[in-house]
């Protein structure tokens, strides 16, 4: 019997399919799968559908109010801008916030059931996603902040409380732009968590953060502070997107189809699972 390792996958801007993920789980289980089978478990957090309705009403409603060009770029301040202020937590309100870590919570739970609850975890995040991530694996390092909602959500596995997080690719990440909210530029999750030493002793963890120069939402984390230079392992510049694209803002859509940025997370899966599973690694 071998061990399962367990991997999400999160969104970041724009309205995508819930099939989003479909092919970057079709690619990292063809490079995986040599050598792991049919051992690493992926699923898709797919948050947007919480917002979908507002920002409806809210298109509606400005267009109303007269013309507006530039409808692309609009769309695009929307689904970023819009969708970054209303994840925000108010003094009168966290509903949103509460929403959309209540579909992290459950994909975990299903996870757990799946792969099982104390296998090691994998998550890959982009855009709006690495902050989504950044701040529901903060609140589990400090219980205090989850709220009711999002804790009837949860079970009590390790991987559900975050302490078997072993790898993890922040893509196209504004963490860098969100941390001006706080002082010195904010203090960073712990990584590799606490408690992961304990269920898994020497693993190989890596935060890796990539970036496009070229991609004007994405930014680098370790030069932040001293916390962010301690926790990130390497912030790795990448040039994504065909030749049109690359050069372009346009990049910061195009990470997911990138064997650049692929290939080495799968290669990393791999080291992992080997070291799971040395005595089957040798004959595969």
């Amino acid at each position: 019997m071998t061990q399962k390792i367990a991997v999400v996958i999160i969104h970041g801007i724009g309205k995508p399919p819930a099939d989003f993920a479909d092919s970057l789980i079709d690619e990292i289980t063809r490079l995986c799968s040599p050598k792991t089978g049919a051992d690493v478990i992926i699923r898709p957090i797919h948050w947007s559908p919480v917002l979908q309705g507002e920002e409806t009403r809210l298109i509606s409603r400005v267009v109303e109010g007269g013309t507006l060009r530039f409808p692309r770029l609009r769309g695009f301040m929307i689904d970023f801008i819009a969708d970054a202020i209303a994840y925000q937590i108010t003094p009168f309100d966290r509903t949103v916030y509460d929403s959309i870590h209540g579909v992290f919570a459950r994909t975990l739970r299903e996870l757990a059931v799946e792969a099982g609850p104390e296998v090691p975890l994998c998550i890959i995040a982009h855009s709006l996603g690495t902050i989504i991530t950044s701040n529901y694996l903060y609140d589990l390092q400090h219980q205090h902040l989850i709220s009711d909602e999002v804790r009837a959500q949860m079970a009590v596995s390790p991987l559900e409380r975050g302490e078997t997080l072993t790898l993890m690719y922040t893509m196209g990440s504004p963490i860098a732009l969100w941390s001006m909210r706080y002082p010195e530029f904010g203090k960073p999750i712990m990584f590799p968590p606490p408690e992961l030493s304990i269920h898994y002793p020497d693993i190989p963890y890596e935060w890796v953060n990539l970036y496009d120069p070229d991609d004007v939402v994405g930014y680098p984390l370790k030069t932040l502070n001293e916390q962010y230079g301690q926790v990130v392992t390497e912030d790795r510049e990448v040039n994504v997107g065909n030749l049109l694209e690359q050069w372009t803002p346009i990049s910061h859509l195009r990470y997911w189809g990138d064997m650049d940025v692929i290939r080495p997370i799968a290669d990393q899966i791999v080291k992992v699972w080997e070291y799971l599973n040395p005595e089957h690694a040798e004959n595969r």
